[in-house]
């Protein structure tokens, strides 16, 4: 469906291909929609420098939080047919989800204790897991905030959008990350034990964080995920104190 008239923000720099890694930007709009692809956008200013993840394929296109509203990235969005899902891993990716929502007629996904949030909106809520396909399914991780959760897709040896509830260091490696504005450590702490037990080497090969991407110092994704997040010392992490 082609964008209606809007009034868009400012351009940015085009989306950029994290997978298949071989191709490159330029021949991303030329293609074969056969192929299944991960695109990330620039981070965006209306959710404090969030990164927006956009995966194309046959079965659905799915939109990872909210980029720019801006004609740059609505002309992408268009020309690799358009949002089936849009996908908000917290309440502060949500940016102007409205908007999207009229101008591509996409279904919107949040976990139930944020949908609030989306008053007047038609929205997919769901509890502890939702599975849109054989491939993808999210989860819920609260402890970022009350309805955090991520997106799991198993192509590619197994992809986690992260959203904040993971976000690299200044190492680039994946990480809790606890602020003053953590709605609940523990549960956090909890959430990523859980993430543990559930997959393993094998399925969890890359991450993709919803931000603090420029840590990643040019990479596409955190490889080597599953072995990242299983070296954390989660005891240690439960024995910091809260911050004030």
């Amino acid at each position: 469906m082609s964008p209606s008239p809007q009034q868009p923000s400012r351009t940015t720099n085009p989306p950029r291909v994290v997978f298949p890694n071989e191709i490159s930007s330029e021949d991303s709009l030329k293609m074969d929609f056969a192929q299944e692809s991960i695109f990330a956008f620039p981070p965006n200013r209306d959710t404090l420098g969030g990164t927006s993840y956009f995966i194309v394929r046959n079965e659905s296109n799915i939109l990872i939080d909210c980029p720019s509203l801006d004609q740059t990235n609505q002309d992408f969005l268009a020309a690799h047919g358009g949002v089936d899902w849009l996908f908000l891993t917290h309440r502060g990716a949500i940016g102007k989800t409205a908007e999207f929502q009229q101008i591509f007629e996409c279904k919107v996904l949040i976990q139930e204790q944020e949908a609030y949030l989306l008053p007047g909106l038609t929205v997919t809520t769901f509890s502890q897991e939702f599975i849109i396909d054989p491939e993808t399914q999210v989860i819920w991780t609260p402890g970022h905030s009350p309805g955090s959760s991520c997106l799991y897709y198993s192509e590619f040896g197994g992809i986690l959008f992260s959203g904040r509830h993971l976000l690299p260091n200044q190492q680039g490696q994946p990480v809790l990350l606890r602020t003053a504005k953590t709605f609940h450590w523990p549960r956090q702490i909890k959430s990523l034990r859980l993430l543990l037990e559930r997959f393993t080497p094998e399925t969890l090969e890359y991450i993709c964080p919803g931000a603090n991407t420029g840590f990643l110092r040019g990479k596409r994704a955190i490889d080597g995920a599953y072995q990242h997040l299983a070296s954390l010392d989660l005891q240690a992490l439960l024995r910091l104190q809260p911050l004030l």
